[in-house]
């Protein structure tokens, strides 16, 4: 019996093929922007730190990927994905990367290690400043092959006991980012704070708290912007339909609504609190929001997605203060507050926000109970095993660099860069000097020596210290009495009134310095008294900050040129 086959059926199942073939694509797109993602944290914690460990943090996130890719190829992806799956618990490394080539699911394996890499990283910000590079290696491989494959099984792998019981994790709030929010913080405590971070009395309580800020918030901006353009990926490359909930669009919704809910939040938060908005918290709400909403972005709508990102916004801020203001932990980035406690409260919201389970949707609190229980196993899981690790690479390899490389800088000492700014470091081989003495000069050659002028006038310096807005008005009174050269500087400085306190993520920052302008004359033929008081004249308004006006004796001037001395040296040419 012969089956005819329809136009309609045919084009169906061509439709079947190309959405398949579709998916597959964006699988592997998703895993790419993943993977940038790594750029976003390099960026994102070398500016929240201090340019002296600047290469040094890129150099941890680079090996993070790059160590982690060789141990979850050996071991962590049979762990994580075996077919052979033993009691739920943990999977047998078959090695099936190597000996069953032909039917891989290669797909699988680069998006899991991808991921793998991500939770490893996380680590990095906590870590920042004072972590031997070498030990923070053999960290980056221990979680890449054992502590991370083996819980990201239990919610990934269909085998899993976590999966099985419907534990709802969908791109990685708790296997990724409460991993690595809990791996943070054990190394943080194991390491200890930064030097300078902590006051501490003959007791060793701690007596005060000191702001470190980073050096760069351009660069920690720049590093928000691509997290948040991977965590597109991230989030959505295991969607396999477009549209409703759990669709790709869906995701996305969820995705941008949180994160964005989040820094409102935070802005608004810090501004009733400081009494200004906080830029850097703001930039960790947003990474906060996309935490939060990475568990539960395919599985609720869009008032869920809002309201998980308010709490991530308060969340974050609270967190950071605890830990660095009462804890004293010193986390550098705020990775425990954006990663584990929104890692946590992310997970423990699908059991409250999940349209089809949640508790706020009359589903009862059967989710949220196996949601508790899946979070509550892999954090306790994940704090063994670092304890362990950290423990084993401190008393046998050592963890924390010496004093001197962390007050000179990790790119210094541990990898032989004056500064990762190389314009702003200026280095002489031996070659070079040779070559400087070898063009020396006479300078009774060079100079025309002129013998000092007869002319006995007074020399003084007057040094003016202001606003920066007043440089202009300030130049051209003092041009309008015939003073033309001086020499400016932007400066940082404060009066008796000790500038104004600020606070840099909850913390005072200790140096209550405002940015200001110092110009610095040398007169001999103007009056001292006549620059003085044009200069009084352009910037007097009558408020704290006008500046202040010094008069220093000199005892000579020389002009290198032409050897002129004195009054001469400080006239023009032509007189």
């Amino acid at each position: 019996m012969e089956t005819q086959v329809t136009l309609e059926q045919v084009a169906s199942l061509a439709q079947q093929a190309a959405g398949k073939e579709a998916y597959a694509i964006w699988f592997l797109i998703g895993a790419a922007l993943v993977f940038f993602m790594q750029c976003g944290f390099a960026m994102v914690e070398t500016g929240f730190t201090r340019a002296k460990n600047a290469g040094n943090i890129i150099m941890k996130n680079l090996m993070d990927f790059c160590i982690g890719t060789p141990m979850f190829m050996f071991l962590g992806f049979g762990l994580m994905m075996s077919e052979n799956y033993l009691f739920g618990l943990i999977g047998k490394p078959d090695m099936q990367l190597f000996t069953n080539f032909a039917d891989l699911d290669w797909s699988s394996f680069v998006f899991n290690l991808v991921f793998c890499a991500t939770a490893a990283t996380i680590v990095s910000g906590s870590m920042a400043e004072r972590t031997k590079f070498s030990a923070y290696c053999i960290y980056s491989a221990i979680i890449s092959a054992v502590v991370y494959p083996i819980e990201a099984g239990w919610v990934w792998n269909s085998q899993g006991w976590l999966c099985q019981m419907g534990f709802i994790d969908f791109a990685g709030g708790a296997a990724i980012h409460s991993v690595g929010g809990t791996a943070a913080l054990i190394g943080a405590i194991f390491l200890g704070p930064r030097i300078g971070k902590y006051d501490r009395d003959e007791s060793g309580k701690v007596t005060a708290v000191h702001a470190i800020p980073g050096h760069s918030l351009t660069l920690g901006a720049l590093g928000t912007f691509i997290l948040w353009f991977g965590w597109y990926g991230f989030n959505g490359a295991a969607c396999t339909q477009l549209e409703g909930i759990g669709g790709l669009a869906a995701v996305f919704t969820t995705t941008t609504i949180a994160p964005a809910v989040a820094a409102v939040v935070t802005m608004i938060f810090t501004w009733i609190k400081n009494g200004k908005p906080d830029v850097s918290m703001t930039l960790n709400a947003s990474l906060a929001g996309l935490v939060a909403i990475t568990p539960t972005c395919a599985c609720v709508d869009a008032i869920g997605a809002t309201i998980i990102g308010v709490v991530a916004g308060f969340l974050v801020v609270v967190v950071v203060e605890f830990v660095d203001l009462k804890l004293h932990i010193d986390d550098p980035v705020g990775a425990v507050a954006v990663h584990l406690a929104n890692g946590i409260w992310g997970t423990l919201s699908a059991g409250l926000f999940s349209v089809d389970t949640g508790l706020f949707y009359g589903h009862g609190f059967k989710q949220l109970g196996i949601q508790c229980l899946g979070e509550f196993t892999i954090i306790l899981w994940t704090a063994v095993c670092m304890v362990i690790t950290f423990f084993l690479i401190k008393k046998f390899h050592g963890l924390r660099a010496s004093a001197q490389e962390e007050i000179i800088g990790l790119d210094k000492l541990e990898h032989g860069i004056d500064s990762s700014y190389a314009g702003f470091a200026q280095s002489f081989t031996s070659e070079d000097l040779k070559e400087a003495a070898s063009i020396g000069v006479d300078l009774n050659t060079a100079i025309p020596v002129t013998k000092a002028s007869s002319t006995q006038s007074k020399l003084t310096k007057i040094s003016i210290v202001t606003r920066q807005s007043k440089f202009d008005v300030l130049k051209q009174a003092l041009n309008s009495i015939g003073v033309t050269g001086m020499t400016v500087s932007n400066v940082m400085g404060c009066g008796m009134q000790k500038g104004k306190t600020e606070y840099y993520r909850g913390a005072p920052v200790d140096v209550t310095l405002l940015p200001k302008i110092r110009v610095d004359i040398f007169v001999a033929k103007v009056p001292v008294e006549e620059v003085i008081e044009a200069a009084k004249k352009a910037l007097y308004t009558g408020h704290i900050g006008d500046g202040k006006i010094f008069v220093i004796p000199v005892e000579n001037v020389v002009k290198v040129r032409t050897g002129e001395q004195g009054y001469d040296a400080l006239q023009d040419a032509e007189e």
